[in-house]
């Protein structure tokens, strides 16, 4: 009883590569002239276009025509691999995730707890093209989040910037203090899909954020998908404006606007 010698290399390559996490596309190849050997040909599949559920997969060979310390432009929800993560490192490259719409016009505030992540959304932002507005605070000295989130949120409401972005140690008050004021719709979100769902779902036009929740790459890749995000179809602004009715109808002088 013996096996085909090639059957058994075959089995011992699909093997390692199961173990590796990947699956073999080709059975060997028969065996070609050698100095007395068995030659195996194995050809392993070409990485997808986009991984599951349309997200843009980014894999090490994505990284072939990016010269060394160089940048790669890839979509806000995009899933890079560990092994592309890897490379980038090796090489210095830099991926960019998304854009936000040019100068649009941001409101940024946090209390002491979210002030080191303001610095870094601030400067995102000059990156993006934004035109950012901060309104403090100015160092972790402790203040109370309310009045920046206060300040945030007019600034929105009154129509002196697009969207707001408000940061403090979890991200709950600060989104309960700005949805105080009328006009404000702030969401607390902490991660991608979250971001995204709040501005086209939702139509969120400020974020909350929790300076102390979210690593400092993930809280990024948050600004930039609910910036680059677009309000939805009209389906959700049907059901939006049921949320501004309830507001309406429970918010005393919001008809005459932002309170001083």
């Amino acid at each position: 009883m013996s096996l085909d010698v090639r059957e058994i290399a075959r089995r011992a390559v699909g093997k390692v590569l199961a173990e590796r996490g990947r699956v073999e596309h080709a059975v060997a190849h028969p065996a070609q002239p050698s100095l007395g050997g068995v030659h195996v040909h194995v050809e392993l599949p070409q990485p997808p276009a986009a991984a599951r559920g349309g997200r843009e997969l980014v894999t090490a060979e994505c990284l072939a025509s990016v010269a060394n310390g160089g940048t790669l432009s890839v979509e806000v929800s995009a899933v890079i691999t560990p092994l592309a993560q890897e490379e980038a490192h090796r090489r210095g490259i830099r991926f960019t995730r998304g854009s936000a719409p040019s100068r649009l016009r941001v409101a940024v505030g946090s209390d002491h707890g979210g002030f080191a992540a303001k610095k870094d959304v601030l400067t995102l932002l000059g990156e993006l093209g934004c035109s950012a507005q901060d309104f403090g605070t100015r160092d972790e000295n402790a203040v109370d989040y309310p009045d920046f989130a206060r300040a945030v949120a007019e600034a929105v409401a009154s129509g002196q910037c697009d969207l707001g972005v408000v940061i403090d140690g979890a991200g709950i008050g600060s989104a309960i203090a700005a949805n105080k004021v009328p006009g404000i719709r702030a969401a607390t979100c902490c991660d991608v899909a979250m971001a995204k769902n709040a501005r086209e779902h939702n139509f969120a036009n400020v974020l909350s954020l929790g300076g102390k929740m979210l690593q400092r790459p993930l809280l990024l890749d948050v600004v930039r998908a609910f910036l680059a995000t677009p309000t939805g179809e009209e389906r959700h602004r049907r059901r939006v404006e049921k949320i501004s009715e309830i507001e309406r109808r429970y918010s005393k002088g919001a008809s005459q606007g932002v309170r001083a």
